[in-house]
């Protein structure tokens, strides 16, 4: 039978993404989307480029009938999630694309966010939705805590590699450049075209970015003891794309064996041939990863990029990998579409 899909937020980017990859999915139907501030008005009018699809048109989170929905993705801005899932029908399955239950200690969300956890108790049920490494606890989950698309990248690049002992873990560096739809769909100065094209420029710049918590919480527990990193993330002017190009000491060929070796049988993780460099316009559109390692030119120290669409791999696309082993399908049902070039 055709599972039953609602998605919350769904006049955002990830909102849209998801209803764009569902909409080639073999088992999913999408039966609900909720936009609170553009309620009442058809998806085609929000997004002109899904006006080829049959879709319910958006309401209110409050006018959605959860009656027979299978599975809910909830695609709201960050701080909002908790409130709104914790009204939700108890037996009903959520992927949750916000940053509201990412961080497992409701005190570091409060170091991180500013503010108190507001659902503590769903939070001790969430589990966290990096596929490649959780998927035993999301098949048998009710919520998932879906990932930091900039921290699921650093961590396809670095959590073998951790998991091997095959680098130093107190000198890792992160230099990653995002493209401006991580930041969402809400007007903002410095994403004015003006503003951003032909530049590009650093933020939260010594430590404060929220994925910094993401990347030291996962780390830690990858390592068994405290793991710091230094990251600086970068706005670039294109819509899509994370690459992040980490730089850390251990042999280039013991890492590469590392990271060939872990991920041998993921469909969605691609390793170059050694030496190879990924490029952003290589999985544009896709729900792949790509990782290339470097050997730097001073001996002991390794260079190693990867790659991610953050809409896709880093976002909605990881919500439907977790979504189909919630539900019993394929993994990668819905998730084999091939990247746009050029």
């Amino acid at each position: 039978m055709t599972q039953k899909i609602a998605i919350l937020g769904a006049s955002g980017y990830t909102g849209a993404e998801l209803v764009r990859l569902i909409a080639t999915h073999p088992e999913m139907e999408v039966a609900a989307l909720s936009g609170n501030s553009k309620a009442g008005m058809s998806m085609a009018e929000v997004f002109p480029h899904l006006r080829h699809l049959d879709l319910p048109r958006l309401t209110t989170i409050d006018e959605v009938d959860f009656k027979g929905i299978d599975l809910a993705f909830c695609a709201l801005p960050h701080a909002t999630s908790q409130a709104v899932i914790r009204a939700l029908p108890e037996d009903l399955r959520i992927v949750d694309l916000s940053a509201d239950f990412r961080l497992r200690d409701p005190h570091q969300y409060r170091i991180w966010y500013g503010k108190d956890h507001a659902a503590p108790e769903l939070q001790q049920e969430a589990v966290y939705g990096l596929t490649e490494f959780y998927r035993d606890e999301i098949r048998g989950a009710r919520l998932i805590a879906g990932t930091g698309c900039n921290a699921a990248t650093g961590q396809y690049a670095l959590r073998p590699l951790i998991e091997a002992g095959v680098i130093d873990l107190d000198r890792i560096v992160i230099d990653l450049k995002a493209a401006v739809s991580g930041a969402g769909r809400s007007l903002k100065e410095n994403l004015l075209h003006a503003e951003l094209s032909e530049g590009a420029h650093g933020y939260a710049v010594g430590g404060g970015h929220r994925h910094q918590a993401e990347f030291e919480q996962e780390f830690s527990r990858a390592a068994g003891r405290p793991v710091q990193i230094q990251f600086t993330p970068h706005l670039i002017p294109a819509n899509r794309g994370i690459l992040a190009t980490v730089y850390v000491d251990g042999d280039s060929d013991a890492i590469h064996g590392a990271l060939s070796a872990r991920y041998a049988e993921e469909e969605f993780i691609v390793m170059l041939p050694e030496g190879e460099h990924p490029s952003i316009r290589h999985i544009r559109g896709s729900n792949y990863c790509h990782i290339g390692v470097v050997p730097d030119r001073i001996e002991g120290r390794t260079i190693v990029i990867a790659t991610l669409d953050n809409l896709t791999k880093g976002s909605s696309g990881q919500a439907i990998q977790n979504a189909n082993l919630m539900l019993g399908n394929d993994e990668g049902a819905g998730l084999r579409l091939a990247p746009v070039f050029p």
